[in-house]
């Protein structure tokens, strides 16, 4: 398992094939960083599913419906940002409109370099992307997973022993 610096800006995803660690980016998304961080505390996340999944793209997930047309109910201001989307990237999904992000985020496959500047990064895998790459793909160009699968859970690392 990889060091963590910050136990309070980390997370740790549980997932059906081992416990990823990602880092968190205040400096770059305090109010997403703060959402997730909360959300996470509440156990928002748990037992959610990837609805939507695209091989060498990204693995969605944080609608509690599963459809991807849901969320928390909260939007959030864009805070785009200078960090890349590469492999391992977390960043929210959002709607055609910039401030419409709510709960959904994704974790890259691979380097996305179109979505820079475009969607709100707040964090980054540093362990574990083995167990993302495990995640289920949904079908061809829509993504959409057949019985998908869930996050465990995701928590904050400083409230884990």
């Amino acid at each position: 398992m990889a060091e963590i610096k910050d136990r309070e800006n980390a997370l740790l995803l549980e997932l059906k094939d081992g416990t990823v660690t990602i880092e968190l980016f205040p400096e770059d998304a305090p109010g997403h960083v703060a959402r997730i961080k909360e959300l996470a505390r509440q156990g928002f996340y748990d037992g959610i599913v990837f609805h939507r999944v695209i091989e060498g793209f990204m693995a969605q997930t944080g609608d509690p419906t599963g459809t991807g047309t849901s969320g928390s109910g909260q939007k959030l201001k864009a805070e785009f940002n200078k960090r890349s989307h590469k492999r391992g990237t977390c960043s929210m999904a959002r709607a055609a409109n910039p401030d419409s992000a709510d709960s959904q985020w994704f974790i890259c496959f691979d380097d996305t370099p179109h979505l820079n500047g475009q969607y709100t990064a707040w964090g980054q895998v540093i362990d574990g992307m083995d167990a993302v790459d495990k995640i289920k793909k949904g079908r061809p160009g829509s993504g959409q997973v057949s019985e998908p699968d869930s996050i465990v859970s995701l928590k904050v690392a400083a409230d884990v022993e």
